[in-house]
């Protein structure tokens, strides 16, 4: 139900102002990912958008990860960044996840910019 009514929220957000710049779990994120270029510890999430999960060349993902069937849109994304270990079980990012989906959606519109 919560990737439900987040998903709602995601598309009735659409026609909302544009993201300005980094949102605020961005520095959470960036701590281990890139948006630019390659990151040493996850894997980049440049054009993460559309990109099958645990597809990254050269990245050492976990089973589970490299396993699932998820391709990354607003939806999953969404799943993901609010409970990693429920959306992909068995997956090795060590990141509780964000409670609030205002936050959540801040984070998966920014994600969608880095192409």
């Amino acid at each position: 139900m919560r990737t439900l009514v987040l998903c709602i929220a995601l598309l009735a957000d659409a026609a909302s102002a544009q993201t300005t710049g980094p949102p605020k779990y961005w520095s959470t994120c960036a701590a281990c990912h890139a948006a630019e270029g390659s990151a040493a510890i996850g894997p980049s999430l440049v054009g993460v958008v559309g990109r099958k999960a645990g597809s990254v060349p050269g990245f050492g993902y976990s089973r589970a990860m490299k396993t699932s069937a998820i391709v990354w849109d607003e939806e999953s994304l969404a799943a993901f960044v609010s409970d990693p270990q429920q959306t992909v079980p068995g997956n090795r990012m060590p990141f509780a996840g964000i409670s609030e989906p205002a936050d959540v959606i801040e984070l998966v519109k920014f994600l969608k910019t880095l192409r």
